[in-house]
């Protein structure tokens, strides 16, 4: 379920939502690492009152009456990286208690898959924290706040289109990043019937790009992704087809599990922001697409049957 309220009633709601600043416990803050390189969910560019995870974030402190501190932090995308053992790193070397914006994958979760990783860049770090290994612990994650599904986009040829299914993109010219879920969803559906029609590029603005220009007529990408672009590119001449991927992840926030305590409070609040709908307009301020998270909240696994359907 997509929720798109009145852009009206949304500012109405965000003003209600912080028109009420608890008191915050004295010397109590509560720090939140954000990742700065997602763009339209978190991205530290200047647009920090409409970004969306940042609203989270002051939105759960307020609610559990606490200070909010932002550590801005970023993620390494190279096929070498390690995003789970570097926001891993953050918490067990102390750089925030909770990291929004983590995808609730059951491998990303529990005991640490390495003993220890290095840090990402993040705001304050010094030369030698770049070069430190950190002990990792186990993390627990929270209840999802919101859905991350995969989204046919398409060029600006086949608006006329409805996609229903990704069988109605057997006779486009397809593109798609290379080595991302996406990728796999296209070259394993329906036993590899899209294979032939698929072209690989190696980066986002590859992939935009190239559709802008007439060269492709389809894509297949996580919906945060394509938010980000619009955000940056008003005159766009992409669009969502509205049909999503039945592969996603719902997206949460990570605490050490010895900080179960906290993350309770922080489901809590969650919970009754939930059943408050006051996420929908915190997502249209950011223009961000809102999808509500779904069962189950941790994804265990993702089976090829899965990949192959749409």
């Amino acid at each position: 379920m997509v929720v798109r309220p009145p852009i009206a009633l949304a500012a109405s709601l965000v003003a209600a939502l912080f028109a009420w600043v608890p008191p915050s416990r004295a010397d109590d803050a509560l720090s939140f690492c954000l990742d700065d390189n997602v763009t339209g969910t978190s991205a530290k560019d200047g647009r920090k009152a409409r970004e969306f995870d940042l609203a989270v974030a002051q939105s759960l402190a307020r609610r559990l009456r606490r200070a909010p501190v932002v550590v801005w932090y970023k993620s390494e995308t190279d096929s070498d990286s390690d995003p789970a053992g570097q926001m891993n790193a953050l918490l067990s070397d102390g750089r925030c208690a909770l990291v929004l914006g983590y995808p609730l994958f059951a491998r990303a979760l529990g005991e640490p898959r390495a003993e220890r990783a290095r840090l990402p860049d993040f705001d304050g770090a010094k030369p030698e924290d770049r070069r430190r290994w950190v002990p990792l612990s186990g993390l627990v994650g929270s209840r999802g706040y919101r859905f991350d599904p995969m989204v046919v986009v398409l060029g600006p040829g086949p608006h006329h289109r409805t996609i229903h299914s990704l069988a109605d993109l057997k006779d486009m010219r397809l593109v798609v990043k290379e080595g991302t879920l996406a990728d796999a969803a296209l070259m394993s559906y329906d036993g590899g019937a899209l294979i032939g029609r698929v072209t690989h590029v190696t980066s986002d603005p590859d992939l935009f790009e190239s559709m802008e220009r007439g060269e492709y007529d389809a894509t297949l990408v996580e919906l945060h992704r394509l938010d980000a672009y619009v955000g940056q590119h008003s005159n766009t001449r992409l669009s969502s087809s509205g049909h999503y991927h039945s592969v996603g992840f719902n997206i949460g926030v990570v605490s050490l599990a010895r900080e179960a305590s906290l993350l309770a409070e922080v489901n809590a609040a969650i919970s009754d922001m939930l059943d408050k709908h006051e996420f929908p307009p915190l997502a249209l301020a950011a223009g961000v697409t809102y999808v509500l998270p779904r069962e189950p909240n941790v994804l265990g696994s993702i089976s090829r049957e899965e990949l192959r359907g749409d």
